[in-house]
């Protein structure tokens, strides 16, 4: 079986802060959170092995999306990585993969005890919605792999991000390796009780493979952005097919999911240039 791992780092134990995870001003937090969620991917990739799966690709997800320790991941698994990648915490994933992993993911932009809360880009995107339905990033990633009728099996974080996504995909097998206290504090396992939790929710996902279903976003499918500023909705209002709904709020239809993903990727990115101060 073939297994596709998003990595991103919020969700790793211990981190509460930005600067544990600051991969473009290389704080020195970061060096010992690099190893701790390069780690944890390892620790699912054992569980997952324990269930059967024998092929990974894993997709580091997290800002500039080059924080693995390569060396450290075993020497079997394949590993894309970099950044401005269309499919961004997606990228590489099909059907041909029969399950997926989300490993150190957070909560959405304004989820209450979620720490780090965000979704990918937070000084522009202040909320999404597909469909009507409020999403995390693991809504949104879910719904690309179900697209490709993949299930996600395991996804690890505090508990607010693992009960909201379990609460949308009640299958899901969730690793909670910390409990949030507000958005920068945590009550966090030991990082080795976290890797030991996260490989046995691995082991325990595969199992549970049979019970799994693609998270499926029906079509016509209706995308909302809620900018985090007036001047970023009027730049991304300027991109085909989105329709400006309100001050702050842009629309987007289609019946294609991955229409639908990549428009979101080409908004928080132009969002991102309109930031910019004139």
């Amino acid at each position: 079986m073939r297994i596709y791992i998003s990595a991103d780092m919020e969700g790793t134990a211990g981190v509460c802060s930005w600067d544990q995870v600051d991969a473009r001003n290389y704080t020195p937090d970061y060096f010992i959170y690099q190893k701790i969620m390069t780690a944890e991917v390892c620790a699912a990739i054992e569980g997952a092995r324990k269930g059967g799966a024998r092929d990974f690709t894993i997709n580091d997800s997290h800002g500039p999306m080059r924080n693995l320790l390569l060396d450290e991941l075993p020497e079997t698994a394949r590993v894309i990585f970099g950044n401005r990648k269309p499919f961004s915490m997606n990228e590489g994933l099909n059907g041909e993969f029969d399950g997926v992993f989300f490993t150190g993911y957070h909560g959405a932009i304004g989820e209450p005890n979620a720490t780090l809360c965000h979704t990918y880009t937070p000084s522009v995107v202040y909320g999404v919605r597909l469909n009507g339905m409020r999403c995390s990033e693991a809504t949104l990633n879910a719904a690309l792999a179900g697209h490709c009728g993949v299930p996600v099996l395991l996804i690890t974080g505090d508990r607010a991000t693992i009960e909201t996504a379990k609460a949308q995909m009640p299958w899901i097998t969730g690793v909670v390796v910390k409990e949030s206290i507000g958005n920068y504090a945590v009550d966090s396992l030991s990082p080795q009780a976290a890797q030991d939790a996260i490989r046995d929710g691995a082991a325990q996902a595969m199992r549970s493979i049979k019970d799994a279903k693609p998270f499926v976003a029906e079509p016509p499918i209706v995308l909302e952005i809620d900018l985090a500023r007036i001047e970023q909705a009027d730049w991304v209002a300027l991109i085909p097919q989105f329709e400006r709904t309100a001050p702050r709020t842009v629309r987007f239809t289609s019946e294609d999911y991955p229409t639908v993903f990549k428009a979101f990727v080409a908004a928080f990115r132009m969002g991102a240039v309109a930031d910019a101060r004139a």
